[in-house]
């Protein structure tokens, strides 16, 4: 079987972008973190691996938090960097990397997590 069938999940990611913003008054300049409006890869093939999937949901006020981390598999010219945001195109859950690892030449895997308050259906 060839790794690319193993792949079977689209992805878009987006690269955290760093801006320095002065405001003046001989203060140092912050800086600012944000993601772009479009995506930096587009539809990228990869597999959102299930069997290492670790969710629990905790009770807080006000509401529940739903934690998950997944090992996320991606071909291996995917330029993919610790804290992009990765965005399954399926059901739109949105991801933050940990450090990607390069396995043999072959593919890359990155932990993704997700940590997202549960909202009220309307």
């Amino acid at each position: 079987m060839a790794f690319e069938n193993l792949l079977n999940h689209k992805c878009n990611i987006y690269h955290l972008q760093k801006t320095e913003r002065t405001i003046g008054y001989g203060l140092k300049p912050s800086l600012d973190f944000s993601y772009p409006e479009k995506p930096d890869e587009k539809e990228v093939i990869c597999h959102f691996g299930v069997e290492s999937l670790e969710a629990s949901v905790k009770q807080e006020q006000p509401q529940n938090v739903l934690r998950e981390k997944i090992k996320l598999t991606l071909p291996i010219d995917t330029d993919i960097r610790i804290n992009d945001k990765v965005v399954d195109c399926d059901s739109e859950f949105e991801y933050t990397a940990e450090k990607p690892v390069k396995i043999r030449n072959h593919h890359t895997y990155v932990y993704i997590k997700r940590i997202k308050e549960q909202e009220a259906l309307t």
